[in-house]
C-alpha cells in the first residue's frame, strides 16, 4: 500500500470562516501514444485550462474567497505545468490551493520533477527510488497530478502524485507499457487553522486487494491522529475523469467510509469527499465524446443534512440508501462553486444546512464563463444558488 507522508503547511484560514472551493468539470480529449495517454491538442485543452485559472486570478466577486481549485485527472498538458506554476504563483493570492492531474509522462521524467521539487518531495523521491533500484522501469508511464499550494506568505510549494491504480486502458501485458504504480500520498496538515486535507487520482480511492485497501489505510491513518491530536481528516480531493462515477464500488467505499461498519471511525466521521470527475465531452481515443462522464459529486456524513433538491444543474440524494449525503451535479462543461462544511461549525438546529451551492457557471463566447440562469428561492422548492460575489 502507499505510505501515507504527512506535510506541515501554512495557510491562513480564517477560524469560524467558510472555505471555499471551485471544481472544474470541464472536457478532457486523450489518446494513446508510445508514451502512454496524451492530450490530443495541447494548445486547445491549454486555452480552456487557463480560461479556468484565469478566472480564478481575476476573481469577480466572492471568487476572491476561493481557497480550493480542482481540475481533472489528465486535463492539463504536460508540457503546460511550468506555465500553470507560472500563473498561480504571479497571479493567484496566497493560502490558495489548486490541484490538477496532467497527462502520462515516463517515469524518468517524472523522477526528474520530483528532484526539480525536492524540497517538498523528498520523501516521495526515496520510495520512487526503491522501485527505480529494483527493474528496468524507466519509460513506465505515470498517471500523476500536481497539488501546488501558494502559502499564506506568498510562497509556492509543489507536490506530485502518481497514481496507484490503473483503469482499464493503463494496463498491458508488456510491463513497459504498463502504468507505473504510485507509492505515496500527501496528507496535508494546515499550521495556522486546525485542518487537514488529502488528494487522490480517480482509482486510488477505491483500490483494494486481498489483505488491505487505501481507503481503510486512510481512515485508520486518520483515526490514529485523531486519538494523537483529537484532529480528524476534513476533505479528500479525487481528481477523476472516470465514466462511472456511480457504480457499485464507489458506492461501496463511501458506505464503509462513513458508516462506522467495522469500527468507529472518529478520525473520517466528518470528512467532506470531493469527487471532481470531467465533462460528457471527454474523448479517449475513439470513445466519446457522450458516455457518463461527468456527474461531479460531494459526500458528507449521514450525521449532516441536506435538503432535498432536484435542480436541472445538481440534485440530493443517498447515492442508493448508503449512510451519507450526497450532492451530484449534471454531466455538462461546467464549474461549480461551492462552500466546504468544516467539523468545528456548532449550531443548535438540527435542519442546518452545512452545504451551499454558490454559483454553477458554463461556457461563453471569448473563453469566459457566465453564471447558470438561478432560479430563486421558493421557486418551485429549489434553494437559491446565490450570486457569485
Amino acid at each position: 500500500m502507499p505510505k501515507i507522508i504527512e506535510t506541515e503547511v501554512n495557510l491562513a484560514h480564517a477560524l469560524g470562516r467558510h472555505l471555499h472551493c471551485l471544481i472544474a468539470q470541464i472536457p478532457n480529449k486523450v489518446r494513446h501514444s508510445a508514451e502512454g495517454w496524451r492530450v490530443t491538442d495541447p494548445d486547445a485543452q491549454w486555452r480552456t485550462v487557463r480560461s479556468v485559472l484565469d478566472l480564478v486570478a481575476e476573481g469577480p466577486g466572492n471568487l476572491k474567497r476561493l481557497h480550493f481549485l480542482v481540475l481533472p485527472e489528465s486535463s492539463v498538458p504536460h508540457q503546460r505545468l511550468d506555465d500553470v506554476l507560472s500563473l498561480i504563483g504571479e497571479r493567484f493570492r496566497p493560502s490558495t490551493v489548486t490541484m490538477f492531474g496532467l497527462d502520462h509522462i515516463p517515469l524518468r521524467t517524472y523522477r526528474k520533477l520530483l528532484e526539480r521539487f525536492a524540497a517538498d518531495n523528498a520523501g516521495a523521491i526515496e520510495l520512487v527510488d526503491r522501485d527505480i533500484d529494483a527493474g528496468d522501469i524507466l519509460d513506465v508511464p505515470v498517471n500523476w497530478m500536481c497539488i501546488a499550494l501558494k502559502e499564506a506568505d506568498g510562497k509556492l510549494r509543489v507536490f506530485l502524485e502518481a497514481k496507484t491504480h490503473p483503469f482499464h486502458a493503463e494496463e498491458f501485458l508488456d510491463k513497459h507499457d504498463d502504468l507505473y504504480r504510485g507509492r505515496h500520498f500527501y496528507l496535508f496538515r494546515n499550521r495556522a487553522r486546525p485542518f487537514s486535507f488529502m488528494a487522490l487520482v480517480c482509482l486510488d480511492l477505491v483500490y483494494r486487494d486481498l489483505y488491505s485497501s487505501n481507503i481503510q489505510q486512510i481512515v485508520d491513518h486518520a483515526n490514529e491522529r485523531y486519538f494523537r491530536t483529537r484532529q480528524c481528516l476534513d476533505v479528500i480531493f479525487v481528481v477523476q475523469a472516470n465514466p462511472k462515477p456511480d457504480h457499485r464500488v464507489y458506492r461501496d467505499v463511501l458506505a464503509g467510509l462513513y458508516g462506522e461498519y467495522l469500527e468507529d471511525t472518529p478520525g473520517v466521521r466528518d470528512t467532506v469527499t470531493i469527487l471532481g470527475n470531467c465533462s460528457d465531452e471527454r474523448v479517449v481515443g475513439d470513445v466519446g465524446p457522450g458516455g457518463a462522464f461527468g456527474a461531479t459529486s460531494i459526500v458528507v456524513s449521514h450525521r449532516h443534512h441536506l435538503a432535498h433538491a432536484q435542480h436541472e444543474e445538481y440534485a440530493t440524494d443517498d447515492f442508493g440508501g448508503a449512510p451519507l449525503w450526497r450532492l451530484r451535479f449534471g454531466t455538462k462543461t461546467r464549474l461549480m462553486y461551492v462552500n466546504i462544511p468544516t467539523e468545528h461549525e456548532i449550531d443548535p438546529r438540527s435542519s442546518r444546512l452545512p452545504l451551499k451551492v454558490h454559483a454553477v457557471l458554463r461556457p461563453a463566447p471569448g473563453g469566459r464563463w457566465t453564471i447558470v440562469k438561478r432560479h430563486r428561492a421558493g421557486e418551485d422548492g429549489v434553494p437559491d444558488l446565490g450570486e457569485a460575489k
